[in-house]
C-alpha cells in the first residue's frame, strides 16, 4: 500500500504540471496571494476544497470496489489493463476532462472566477481536484487503483495523497515564483518533441510510462499485497507511536492556540494594509 500512496502523491505532483495548464496555479497564488503565513492559509483552504471533491470520488470507487471484492484476482486484472491503456493514452497525449461529465462542475468553475480571497480559493480548489484535459487520465488511474482496493477509507485516502500531491508543489512553486527563472519554468513545463510523425510531451510520457508502471506492477504483486514496503516495519512503528503520542488533550489545546495566534496575527496584518490604504498619501 507505500507504493499505492506514493503513486498518487506523485500523480498529483504530475497533474499540477500537466501541459494544458503546467504552473497556471503556483503563477496565480504567486501573483494574486503571495507568500508568507497568507500563502498558507490559502493553501490550506485549497486543499480543503480538493478533498471536498475528491475524498467523496475515491470512498465512491472504493465502495464499487467492495461490491466486486469476491472477485479480487479479476478486479486486479481489470484494473491493471486499464491503468496501462490509461498510461498509453497519457504518453500518446490523448485525455479527458473528468468535470465534463460531474454535475455542477461547469458552474463551480464559474463561480470560483467570479469570486474573491478564501471562497475564490475554495472553489479554484474543488474546481482544479477534477478538470484538465491532460490530467484526465491521471485522475482516472488513482480513482481505478482506489476502487481496486475495495475499501472506502483506503480509498478516500489515495485520492487525499492525490490532492496533498498537487497542494506541496504548489506552495513551494508559489513561494519560490520569484526566484525561479526562466530557464527552470520552461524545465517544469517540459517539451514537446516528435516520434514517427506524433508530437509527445515530456511531462506526459514520464506521467504515462510512471501509470502503465503501476499498472504492471499491481498485477505483478497481486494488487500491491507483495510489493515491498518503501518503510521499514519498525520505522513504520515508530511513527505510529509518534503519532499516537500526538493524539492527547494537550497537543489538541496547543494546536488550536497555534491557529487563534495564527488567525490573530493574519487578521491584525490585513487590518493595518487596509489602514495603510485607505490613510492619505503625506505630502512632499
Amino acid at each position: 500500500m507505500d507504493i499505492g500512496l506514493l503513486s498518487a502523491f506523485i500523480g498529483g505532483f504530475l497533474a499540477l504540471l500537466s501541459p494544458c495548464g503546467a504552473l497556471l496555479l503556483p503563477a496565480f497564488f504567486a501573483s494574486t496571494v503571495g507568500s508568507g503565513p497568507r500563502l498558507w492559509l490559502h493553501g490550506a483552504v485549497f486543499f480543503a476544497g480538493l478533498l471536498v471533491v475528491l475524498v467523496p470520488l475515491g470512498i465512491g470507487a472504493g465502495a464499487v470496489g467492495s461490491v466486486f471484492v469476491a472477485h479480487r484476482q479479476a478486479i486486479i486484472l481489470a484494473a491493471s489493463a486499464v491503468m496501462v491503456l490509461l498510461g498509453l493514452a497519457q504518453i500518446l497525449g490523448f485525455g479527458f476532462d473528468a468535470a465534463r461529465v460531474l454535475p455542477g462542475a461547469d458552474a463551480l468553475r464559474s463561480q470560483a472566477a467570479a469570486r474573491a480571497g478564501l471562497v475564490k480559493t475554495v472553489l479554484l480548489g474543488a474546481a482544479s481536484g477534477v478538470a484538465g484535459f491532460c490530467a484526465g487520465p491521471i485522475l482516472g488511474a488513482v480513482l481505478t487503483l482506489a476502487a481496486a482496493q475495495g475499501d472506502v477509507l483506503t480509498a478516500g485516502t489515495l485520492l487525499a495523497v492525490y490532492g496533498a500531491g498537487m497542494v506541496v508543489p504548489l506552495l513551494l512553486l508559489a513561494a519560490l515564483w520569484g526566484r525561479i527563472g526562466v530557464r527552470t519554468r520552461a524545465l517544469l513545463r517540459g517539451r514537446t518533441f516528435t516520434v514517427f510523425g506524433r508530437e509527445l510531451h515530456s511531462t506526459s510520457v514520464i506521467t504515462g510510462v510512471l501509470i502503465a508502471t503501476v499498472g504492471v506492477l499491481f498485477w505483478a504483486t497481486n494488487g500491491l499485497i507483495t510489493a515491498p514496503a518503501l518503510l521499514p516495519t519498525s520505522a513504520q512503528a515508530w511513527l505510529q507511536e509518534a503519532v499516537a503520542g500526538l493524539a492527547t488533550p494537550r497537543v489538541d489545546v496547543l494546536a488550536l492556540v497555534v491557529l487563534a495566534v495564527l488567525a490573530a496575527v493574519l487578521w491584525w496584518r490585513a487590518r493595518q494594509r487596509h489602514k495603510a490604504a485607505e490613510s492619505p498619501s503625506n505630502p512632499e
